[in-house]
């Protein structure tokens, strides 16, 4: 008997609502991010504490999904061992971006390579996209920056505040686009 209901209620649902297009909100807003569709490759530097500055090799890859509706960003990070020629992966991410209309903003949620995950606070601008969140772990606001320079090349930097006033950078890269 529940499935002969489930079967009339799915009839009677117009065949337009089943579709699956973008919202016009959706698509809009998530197009102010194609200028990060593609295939990236470069270096970076960070600096975690007294350890001193690591450079690493960052490959970064974003692809719009769902009919522009959501866009995934995958990144690797390399670097070599000290006093070796050996590769190691020093981070390893996955974000997925959408926007939600009905809350009329972007959600971005980075998951890391152990498991982890934050969801960021986003802000679009002219070919930048700054995401953010607070580390509640070392009681800071950390803040990325990702701006495409006069080059075409990728630009971040990450920053980390901890009064949300006074910003200090602690990571930098640059990334061409190879695809």
């Amino acid at each position: 008997m529940k499935k002969l209901i489930l079967w009339i209620c799915l009839l009677l649902i117009p065949v337009g609502a089943l579709a699956q297009g973008p919202s016009t909100s959706s698509a809009a807003e998530m197009k102010k991010l194609e200028f990060l569709l593609g295939e990236w490759k470069g270096e970076g530097w960070i600096e975690m504490g007294p350890g001193g500055r690591q450079t690493f090799k960052q490959t970064e890859t974003v692809q719009s999904k769902l009919n522009g509706t959501v866009a995934i960003v995958e990144g690797l990070g390399k670097s070599k061992l000290p006093d070796s020629d050996k590769e190691i992966i020093v981070h390893q991410a996955l974000a997925v971006i959408s926007f939600d209309s009905a809350a009329k903003k972007i959600l971005f949620r980075a998951f890391r390579g152990d498991g982890n995950y934050i969801d960021a606070n986003v802000t679009t601008g002219d070919k930048s996209l700054i995401w953010g969140f607070r580390d509640p772990q070392r009681n800071v606001e950390i803040k990325y920056t990702i701006q495409l320079n006069n080059a075409g090349q990728w630009v971040e930097v990450g920053e980390f505040s901890m009064d949300g006033k006074t910003w200090r950078k602690f990571f930098e890269m640059t990334l061409q686009k190879v695809k």
